[in-house]
Formats: structure tokens, C-alpha cells, sequence
């Protein structure tokens, strides 16, 4: 889902324009990147932990070459889901295979799931930053400046 259909689906709901609803969402996602400049953390209740942590410095080795490279410490962005957002994704899962395989949703809990020990991906700032045009009403117009009369 992309910037553009988070916010076509929210002005629909609550009956705004979608310039108006960009706008909010445009401040939101702003706000949360200040925070963490700042704060270096930002936790949403029953959402999420977005927090600023330093990746150390590694040696690793280039695939082209296989030489070895010094890859310089960073600072990273992470996010941990909260409780409710695990738990409502967990189920889905889990409804999804069972309508894959025919049978019923499986009657599992959380806890009895393994954990995911896999990271996180983090969202590209940039990506949230795409240019929009609107037309008479407000509503956003998707189509490239370039094409656009």
C-alpha cells in the first residue's frame, strides 16, 4: 500500500479531500520523523516502537570482488510492533493458511507461535515525500508530472 491509497482510503472514510487528507498524513509522518531526530524514540500505543539505534562497524566483503570492506558504524531505524498490531497480524496468518490448505482457522494463540526472528524492513523516508498534483476537487491525481496537461 503506498502514501497515495492510505490516503484515498482515509478521506473516504471520513469524508474529506484527499488534498486536505494528505496534508494530515504528510504532518503525521513528518512529526514521527522529528521525534525520532530528536528523541531518538517514539512509541505508539497498541502500534509500535520506532527507535534510533547505532549499527556498529563491521568488516564484510564485496560479492563482485571478495575483498574484504570496512563497512562504518550507522544509525539505523528500527520498529517493534505492539501487542495488539503482532497479535491481529499473528491471526491473519494464520486465517490465511488455513483458507490456503481448505480447512477452518486453526485455533492458536501467540504464545504458542514461534517467534520471528527475522528483522524488520524500515520504510524509506524519501518514499513518503512523492510529488502529487490535485485537480478542482482536492483529490489527489496519480499520474506522472510529465504526462500530466
Amino acid at each position: 500500500m503506498t502514501k497515495k491509497e492510505i490516503v484515498k482510503e482515509i478521506s473516504e472514510k471520513l469524508g474529506l479531500t484527499q488534498l486536505k487528507t494528505k496534508e494530515i498524513v504528510q504532518k503525521t509522518f513528518d512529526a514521527i520523523i522529528d521525534t525520532l531526530v530528536e528523541e531518538e524514540r517514539i512509541e505508539l500505543r497498541n502500534f509500535g516502537v520506532f527507535e534510533v539505534k547505532q549499527r556498529a562497524a563491521r568488516k564484510a566483503r564485496n560479492p563482485r570482488t571478495g575483498a574484504k570492506v570496512e563497512v562504518p558504524a550507522k544509525f539505523v531505524v528500527t520498529f517493534k510492533p505492539g501487542k495488539e498490531m503482532e497479535e491481529k497480524v499473528q491471526r491473519l496468518i494464520l486465517e490465511h493458511r488455513a483458507a490456503k490448505a481448505g480447512g477452518g482457522v486453526p485455533h492458536r494463540t501467540q504464545e504458542h507461535s514461534p517467534p520471528s526472528s527475522a528483522p524488520k524492513p524500515i520504510p524509506d523516508p524519501d518514499a513518503f515525500n512523492e510529488p502529487l498534483g490535485e485537480d478542482e476537487q482536492g483529490n489527489i491525481d496519480s499520474t506522472p508530472f510529465a504526462n500530466r496537461d
